[in-house]
């Protein structure tokens, strides 16, 4: 045991004495970590913005969101995480609760979303449809840069996007 101690560990203690050498151990050890993390855990992820209304100011929210193979699925996970509304309780949701994406298609850089028919009300909680939907086509826009125009349907029928300029 001690033949072992002298030929591994000894000299790995003698290393370690130096604290700039323990400094570089350590961040080596944490940047190994992270990488680790990063590829076995999917960490591939993009800050969105999300706004909501309270009390006539536009608020931001962050959240973080697992990246998708495509744009259309980041689209995706972005208008659907929005329709579930805010986190912080004290916040005004965009839209009614319990609209739903019924479908989001993005080509040429044009974003086609189609929602429910609850979109069409006002959120119970207050704010104005129109109002919102101008926050909600904003936000696509400063989140997604590849994105250069935002159309909204519901159950079919088109918002004008003149409407939201």
């Amino acid at each position: 045991m001690s033949a072992l101690f002298n030929t591994i560990f000894r000299p790995v203690a003698e290393f370690l004495e130096s604290p700039v050498k323990r400094c570089f151990v350590i961040a080596g050890i944490l940047f190994l970590i992270a990488v680790i993390e990063f590829f076995s855990l999917g960490l591939a992820r993009r800050t969105f913005v999300f706004y909501t209304i309270k009390d006539g100011i536009v608020v931001v929210e962050d959240r973080m969101l697992k990246h998708s193979q495509s744009r259309e699925g980041d689209i995706i996970r972005y208008v659907e995480e929005t329709l579930l509304g805010p986190v912080s309780p004290e916040l005004l949701p965009l839209v009614q609760r319990g609209t739903q994406l019924k479908s989001l298609l993005f080509r040429n850089g044009i974003v086609y979303a189609d929602f429910t028919s609850d979109a069409a009300m006002p959120p119970a909680e207050g704010g104005r449809t129109l109002e919102n939907f101008r926050t909600f086509h904003a936000s696509i826009l400063r989140n997604f840069s590849y994105v250069k125009e935002v159309r909204f349907f519901i159950e079919g029928t088109a918002i004008f996007a003149e409407n939201f300029l």
